[in-house]
């Protein structure tokens, strides 16, 4: 998984990381039928190509590398790939 999106993201489900991400990576869109279902937005850790064009468009700074993933919200690296029925990958 190149990157996650962690726990400031929760409540928020801002979506410039969405327009942003140039492979479509990100879920849900508002468009999509568990938008209203979930408490935050997924990066699928397949699909990333370490690209982190989210990053620097995220308002609420949830997005992190996995190597910079504070270690108190380590457990969001399995939550996004949870969401997407994936393994996390190390």
């Amino acid at each position: 998984m190149a990157y996650v999106i962690a726990e400031p993201c929760i409540d928020i489900k801002d979506h410039a990381c969405v327009d942003a991400c140039p492979v479509d990576c990100i879920h849900p869109r508002r468009e999509e039928a568990d938008f209203g279902s979930v408490n935050m937005i997924y990066i699928d850790p397949i699909e990333c190509i370490d690209c982190g064009a989210c990053v620097p468009v995220c308002p609420v700074s949830a997005i992190f590398a996995l190597d910079d993933l504070p270690e108190k919200w380590a457990h969001f690296t399995e939550v996004n790939a949870k969401y997407f029925k994936r393994d996390p990958v190390a």
